[in-house]
């Protein structure tokens, strides 16, 4: 297993998250961002792949990645996030899709505010992986401001505080989607009630995938979104939740 800045023995101090479904064409890009990110802070850190039933090699990419796989046998977003914060050692975590490239100057800001009690948790704003339609860079310029004005993270980069996660009750089991977003406004809670913020930094955006765009048509992912904006309840629907969980040959263009 990876240990990060492993000076002294005992529990680490920073356990890094990523959930994972047949993510062998992704995930050792990943790793290998967040080992150097991670190298470059003063503590000992660790990371943790949670393989989600995939049928790929990801797990063996985790391994040979020197990360720590759990298995989680319930394919849900949500619970993968869970399965790995209860096997995690850290004070601190760290949750990162297993899509999204985090730089270093991100992870290294993220983890001296928590160390010095400016933050207790938070996320970043993010950019995709190659350049979007029009439509899609209006969206996600949307969705960054939306996110440091209401101070919401999005699910490819949380970092928190361990005790904050197990007392507001992780991530919602009860969805198959947005579970970021109930999570953030649960925790920012619990933050705010021990003086401290829950923030979205902009310094250096996570860099993260923009594959669904070569999954579906842009008229099927924007209904998809209209809907559960529309209708919240449908994110406890794991079939209309299918953006998250469908995964069609990425050969051909749907």
């Amino acid at each position: 297993m990876l240990t990060i800045n492993d000076g002294n023995s005992g529990p680490a101090d920073l356990s890094i998250i990523v959930p994972a479904y047949n993510e062998a064409g992704y995930l050792q890009k990943t790793l290998s961002a967040l080992t150097m990110a991670a190298g470059r802070t003063p503590l000992r850190g660790e990371i943790l792949v949670v393989d989600n039933r995939s049928t790929d090699a990801t797990a063996q990419i985790a391994e040979n990645g020197g990360a720590r796989v759990v298995y989680e046998p319930v394919r849900q977003i949500s619970r993968a996030r869970n399965a790995g914060a209860r096997a995690a050692e850290g004070r601190y975590l760290v949750f990162v899709d297993a899509d999204t490239i985090v730089p270093a100057a991100l992870f290294s800001e993220a983890v001296g505010r928590l160390e010095d009690g400016s933050a207790g948790g938070g996320g970043s704003v993010v950019a995709a992986d190659v350049r979007l339609p029009p439509l899609g860079r209006l969206a996600l310029a949307g969705w960054n401001r939306f996110s440091m004005v209401f101070r919401l993270a999005a699910g490819s980069f949380i970092f928190c505080r361990r005790e904050g996660f197990h007392a507001v009750g992780g991530f919602s089991e009860a969805v198959y989607a947005s579970e970021e977003i109930g999570f953030s406004l649960r925790y920012r809670r619990w933050a705010r009630s021990r003086g401290m913020d829950f923030t979205i930094l902009s310094s250096a955006p996570v860099v993260t995938s923009a594959r669904k765009l070569d999954w579906f048509s842009t008229p099927r992912i924007a209904l998809s979104t209209l809907l559960l904006l529309a209708y919240p309840p449908a994110v406890r629907s794991r079939r209309l939740c299918w953006l998250w969980y469908h995964r069609p040959d990425p050969r051909r263009r749907r």
